[in-house]
């Protein structure tokens, strides 16, 4: 396996082929299942889910997904669970209309909007826009930081050496799928392509990082 120096700053089409791929093979097999779901889902059907539907795929579907550990699972759908007790369905299906109708060029807009839902900080935030819109915004998590730490030259380099890997926020949200969105737009150019997103980017880091 390429280091992440290597891959990101020498690009070989067949090496990030590769990379990606790989990710599939850390994957839990318990998860794969949800992990296609997720990967097949249209925004379409996120727009026409009814208030109840909406919550019951942030608890069943969502936070699963980005949740893998059991603990962690547990931890975030308590303060889901006691929100929605709390103040009812219709907060989170405002939030969903939210999500839908922004700037999707404004990337401290949409991690606000989505750190709306309880039990999501920046990173839970990053991932559920990563499903909404791939082609704009990738996952940022503790692995992304991790690998981006390994690779040379990067402009970013001194910000995000200060980062806190397990507790990242917003301002470290923006400038992450910022720079996946920079590297995607470059691999589309070098590899004359229009497949290479800021998800597919975080994936590979998400590997790379491990």
């Amino acid at each position: 396996m390429l280091s992440p120096d290597s891959l990101w700053n020498e690009p070989r089409a067949e090496e990030w082929e590769i990379a990606l791929k790989r990710y599939w093979s850390y994957l839990k097999p318990t998860n794969l299942e949800l992990e296609q779901e997720i990967q097949q889902l249209q925004v379409e059907e996120i727009a026409s889910m009814d208030e109840t539907q909406w919550y019951e795929f942030l608890l069943h579907k969502y936070f699963k997904w980005k949740y893998t550990a059991p603990n962690r699972y547990g931890s975030t759908t308590k303060y889901l669970r006691r929100s929605v007790d709390e103040r009812g369905h219709a907060y989170l299906f405002r939030i969903k209309e939210k999500l839908l109708n922004f700037d999707l060029n404004n990337i401290e807009q949409g991690l606000q909007i989505a750190t709306g839902i309880s039990g999501l900080g920046a990173p839970g935030a990053s991932g559920l826009l990563a499903i909404f819109y791939p082609s704009f915004f990738g996952t940022i998590d503790q692995f992304a930081v991790k690998a981006l730490l390994q690779v040379s030259l990067l402009p970013e380099a001194n910000k995000i050496e200060r980062m806190n890997p397990n507790a990242l926020n917003i301002k470290d949200g923006v400038l992450l799928i910022s720079l996946m969105r920079r590297k995607a737009r470059e691999l589309n150019a070098f590899f004359l392509t229009e497949s290479w997103t800021p998800r597919k980017i975080d994936m590979v880091l998400w590997t790379c990082g491990r």
